[in-house]
């Protein structure tokens, strides 16, 4: 059986990144323990990194957010002498699984975007100060930062070497941010991702690469000037005391994980998991102190972390198990109350990174290439915030009434007002709204009915579900889709569910997780980068690859 992958850390347990808090401003130094790779048969030089890297690395940029808000910047630097970082592994991503490259490159990416959403919404502005090479997946994470401050020694240089060395393109959004981000010229952009020894200095700056390049004798300062002059643009409060962040209780056995709001429950001959999420037992606490006094055991918090956790858990140890069954169980007004307390306190920095942290999470799900299905029954829970789960899936099927014998609540969705622009989707729209892309009049119309519970036949009528079944069609409906759902092509579902849900306007966001990584996971497989005399296997043997020249 392969390996299981833990998403869960501290910083106790760091092997690869190191923290320094300075009054507003941190250091998160990149000093990666080449022994430590998360498998075997490859060391991680150079501050090269693997899975286990940005493991720890997303454990930090969250502990950042929640557990220090008297920080305003964080600077990124390498602990290592002339290498900033030189990016993914080479003998990693020669030796991995197709699906664990997808998956690898699937994190990375929404680890650096949590980077630039902590900066662009919580007001914790992200600098990088690269001393050394930052090649490829090295660089990638200088451009997730706010500002990038290259040393002008001769050695230190910015790099996207992936074309030319390894046949494949820079995965974690590199040719986006290029482009979109730091609007990089497009034939400049061409001769960037050409060149395999990089940019240096000054041309790094006149190409937009940089935003600035100090000589060695300088570069300490300009470091400390530039955190604190982004630090002074911050919000955060500077009087806060943060939350800690404490493990996540959870119990896994074979074919079952369970958490206090979350369970998984896989059925392998079906290749299908059912992961339903209970609402919570108490109400909201009657202040925002009290907030603060439950810290990482307040509700909305709590399952945010643990359906995290589930969805990176599945995406990563269950790759064969195609479909998820949502459900939910619990009451309603307790999950809306919570709701309006978060939308009422969103000024409070702790309720903002909740409201955040669930928006990163919901966008873990509309990322995740399987099947998703809404099953809403008696009993459910889906309101507000875990309504969003209904309009994330693929498919919702809607029970009318009960079923003979259940003298639970009949199944109904009940709206808030967050579920019209606090979460938005990689197209920044609602769901609601990238749903009712061509009907700006749905959405109102959902808008007028916040607040009331709505039964199947007026989900179905409304287009908030797809289907609304009776309980004598219910079972038959319900298998006669799921058993369709098993019979197709994992890879051919792949392709039609990814764009599918990326309706809409296009961002940077979208092209990164829509067009490039498309690209990048299917230029992987290519034998010009994986075959036997392809750039991955070859690379550091001293033979070029041999490269077939057909364009497809």
């Amino acid at each position: 059986m392969a390996k299981r992958i833990d998403f869960q850390t501290e910083p106790s347990r760091y092997r690869h990144w190191k923290l320094k808090f300075d009054g507003d401003v941190a250091e998160l130094i990149m000093d990666v323990d080449e022994t430590a790779g998360l498998f075997d048969g490859y060391q991680l030089k150079l501050n090269s990194y693997d899975l286990g890297v940005d493991i720890e690395l997303n454990d930090a940029v969250q502990r950042l957010r929640f557990e220090h808000p008297e920080v305003k910047t964080v600077v990124l630097k390498s602990g290592k002498d002339r290498v900033f970082c030189a990016g993914a592994n080479i003998r990693m991503l020669a030796g991995s699984t197709h699906a664990h490259k997808v998956n690898f490159c699937k994190f990375t990416n929404e680890t650096r975007n949590s980077m630039e959403d902590a900066s662009a919404n919580s007001g914790q502005k992200y600098m990088c100060a690269v001393r050394g090479s930052a090649a490829g997946g090295g660089y990638e994470l200088a451009l997730a930062t706010d500002h990038i401050l290259l040393a002008d020694d001769g050695n230190s240089s910015v790099s996207l070497p992936e074309l030319p060395l390894l046949a494949v393109l820079p995965g974690t959004g590199g040719l986006t941010r290029v482009t979109d981000k730091r609007k990089v010229r497009r034939d400049l952009a061409d001769a960037f991702c050409t060149v395999e020894e990089g940019v240096r200095g000054t041309r790094a700056v006149k190409w937009r690469l940089v935003d600035q390049s100090v000589p060695n004798s300088k570069f300490e300062q300009a470091v400390k000037d530039t955190a604190k002059k982004l630090a002074s643009t911050s919000d955060r409060p500077a009087d806060a005391k943060g939350i800690a962040f404490t493990p996540i209780e959870r119990n896994i056995e074979d074919d079952a994980v369970t958490y206090s709001g979350v369970k998984i429950e896989i059925d392998r001959a079906t290749r299908r998991a059912t992961l339903t999420i209970t609402g919570p037992s108490e109400p909201p606490p009657a202040s925002v102190a009290d907030m603060h006094k439950q810290g990482a055991q307040f509700w909305p918090l709590r399952l945010a972390r643990e359906l995290d956790d589930a969805i990176l858990h599945m995406r990563l140890n269950e790759a064969e198990v195609g479909v998820w069954i949502f459900k939910t169980q619990g009451e309603a007004a307790q999950v809306l109350a919570y709701d309006k307390f978060l939308e009422a306190n969103k000024d409070n920095w702790l309720a903002r990174e909740i409201l955040h942290f669930w928006k990163r999470t919901l966008k873990r799900i509309d990322v995740t290439s399987r099947s998703l299905v809404a099953l809403v029954e008696p009993g459910s829970c889906f309101a507000g915030t875990l309504a969003e789960i209904v309009f994330a899936c693929d498919r919702s099927f809607m029970l009318v009434g009960s079923f003979q014998g259940d003298n639970r609540p009949a199944a109904a969705i009940t709206l808030s007002n967050l579920n019209f622009g606090a979460y938005p989707m990689s197209n920044d729209l609602s769901r609601l709204a990238t749903r009712f892309l061509g009907e700006p009049e749905s959405v109102e119309a959902a808008k007028a009915q916040t607040g009331k519970p709505l039964d199947a036949e007026t989900c179905e009528e409304m287009g908030l579900v797809t289907s609304a079944f009776d309980h004598i069609d219910w079972d038959d409906e319900v298998r006669i889709f799921l058993e369709e759902r098993s019979s197709y092509s994992a890879d051919g579902l792949t392709g039609m569910e990814q764009n599918l849900r990326f309706a809409g306007p296009e961002t940077m966001e979208t092209k990164i997780f829509g067009r490039l990584t498309a690209w990048q996971n299917w230029i992987f497989q290519r034998p010009n980068a994986a075959g036997a005399e392809g750039a991955l296997k070859r690379y550091g043997s001293g033979v070029k690859a041999n490269f077939n020249p057909e364009r497809v």
